[in-house]
């Protein structure tokens, strides 16, 4: 069966084949936003950058994902969503041979933002391939897949960071050369079992104001708030920050107002889609920031190695495999305010524990039970929180109230990753001093478990009692 007469059969050859090349593109995107965590310590030492380098080595690579993330999946819409797929995997093959090879830390920052590029072009295009070119009765189960499988990316990367950080000629620097035989893969099968779709009847205009507006203030913005705390904020970044926030404002005005816009602001005029991503925007920016810090405290204060540092939250992940449906089908049943308002506690439970974590910390002692209960925290909201945010939407609009949403959760991170360094003391000569650090790790998982306490409440006071319509686990 083709994609013309009806959609592929998911256990057909070719529908193994798309399924295939969607999970290792997108999976490439994921592996890369898990496994540089582990290796920014080694990144550091090699090329002398410090605390605010590796915070853009970070947020650069978000900072263009989450900035264009939206125009990737109009793109896809447009011109053909296999060859948007396709160039995107290009692309970010190439930047990552970039990251690979760069002789300098600023060399290295460019070409994370270049890699950015590319994993806006493919992220979205992955998911809409799967909803185009699958029958109907085929896609819940193509997507539960998609995303069950998905998640190993996520599992392993840091873990495979940590083997190649710690044990290769290279180091650091094989954790981006993994991605070619990836990508050659995926080129090939893309090729060969995904046929081209479009959507004849989406809008051709472009919304290139909303792009602009909104690329400009994230990184004014962003800019301002990472430089800031290391420069005891003159007037220039005041500015900036300033300016930044004007334009942020300048794309909500357009979207309101625009014939074309990338983000409807109708969606967010049905409250449990806003509750969703309220509360989403506050527990992945909790998420975001104790994510970026945790193997930077167990690598530079405790002593662990890069493998062991990489390792150590693999028990979220399980978790996360093991439990997610689980919660999915609860919500479902008993409607989703209350996972999601007990998980994220949870969560923040989790995050106090790490307060354990010093110099000669323990991981059986100090660090499992830390991670085993953050992981049941996350395990009971992200399906739940997923769920209600595309159940909420109105069916014709769920392909980009997932990319909203998932826009969102990036944002929240990347501004995370930029402010609470800063905001808990973790200055760039305190990331040299190991005493110092550690007093400012925990200052900073103490704002984070607030925070993911802070998103539980909102959830009891915003989220209703039961979705508006049923999503299926396998759609998490």
């Amino acid at each position: 069966m083709s994609a013309n007469d009806g959609g592929l059969v998911l256990r057909s050859r070719q529908g193994r084949g798309v399924l295939a090349a969607t999970i290792l593109g997108s999976g490439m995107a994921m592996l890369d936003g898990t496994v540089v965590g582990v290796a920014l310590p080694r990144i550091g030492s090699d090329l002398g950058a410090g605390l605010t380098a590796l915070q853009w080595t970070v947020n650069a690579y978000t900072l263009s994902l989450a900035g264009l993330l939206l125009l990737g999946g109009s793109l896809g819409d447009h011109l053909g969503r296999r060859r948007v797929y396709v160039i995107g995997i290009v692309w970010f093959t190439i930047a990552s041979i970039g990251c690979a090879v760069a002789p300098n830390v600023g060399v290295l920052i460019g070409m994370r933002l270049l890699q950015g590029v590319g994993a806006a072009l493919l992220t979205p295009g992955s998911l809409a391939i799967l909803e185009a070119v699958f029958r109907r009765e085929d896609r819940a189960a193509a997507v539960g897949s998609w995303s069950g499988l998905g998640g190993i990316a996520t599992a392993i990367g840091p873990v495979v960071g940590g083997v190649l950080v710690g044990v290769a000629p290279w180091g650091w620097r094989l954790i981006f050369l993994i991605n070619i035989p990836l990508a050659v893969i995926v080129i090939w099968l893309a090729g060969r079992h995904i046929p081209e779709t479009r959507d004849d009847e989406a809008d051709p205009h472009y919304d290139v104001r909303g792009v602009l507006l909104a690329a400009a203030g994230l990184g004014l913005t962003v800019y301002a708030l990472t430089e800031g705390a290391s420069r005891q904020w003159p007037s220039v970044l005041v500015v900036l920050l300033v300016a930044g926030v004007v334009l942020l404002a300048g794309f909500v005005l357009v979207e309101a107002r625009g014939r074309h816009p990338m983000m409807p602001l109708s969606l967010f005029r049905e409250r449990q889609f806003t509750a969703a991503n309220v509360v989403t925007f506050v527990v992945y920016g909790a998420l975001g920031g104790a994510l970026f810090l945790i193997p930077v405290q167990l690598q530079r204060v405790s002593g662990f190695t890069p493998v062991a540092a990489g390792s150590a939250l693999l028990p979220v992940t399980v978790i996360m495999l093991l439990l997610s449906a689980r919660a999915g089908r609860l919500a479902t049943r008993i409607g989703p305010r209350v996972p999601m308002t007990v998980g994220p506690i949870a969560a923040g439970i989790g995050l106090v524990l790490l307060l354990r974590v010093d110099i000669d910390a323990s991981y059986w002692a100090d660090v499992l039970p830390a991670v085993i209960v953050f992981g049941l925290g996350l395990a009971a909201t992200v399906a739940p929180l997923t769920a209600t945010a595309l159940a909420s939407a109105p069916p014709r609009q769920v392909g980009i109230a997932s990319a909203v949403n998932n826009d969102i959760a990036r944002v929240a991170g990347l501004l995370a990753v930029a402010v609470l360094p800063g905001l808990a003391g973790i200055t760039p000569v305190a990331y040299d001093r190991p005493s110092e650090l550690s007093a400012g790790f925990h200052h900073a998982m103490l704002i984070s478990s607030g925070l993911c306490v802070l998103g539980g409440l909102l959830a009891l006071v915003l989220v209703a009692g039961r979705e508006q319509s049923p999503v299926t686990p396998a759609q998490l």
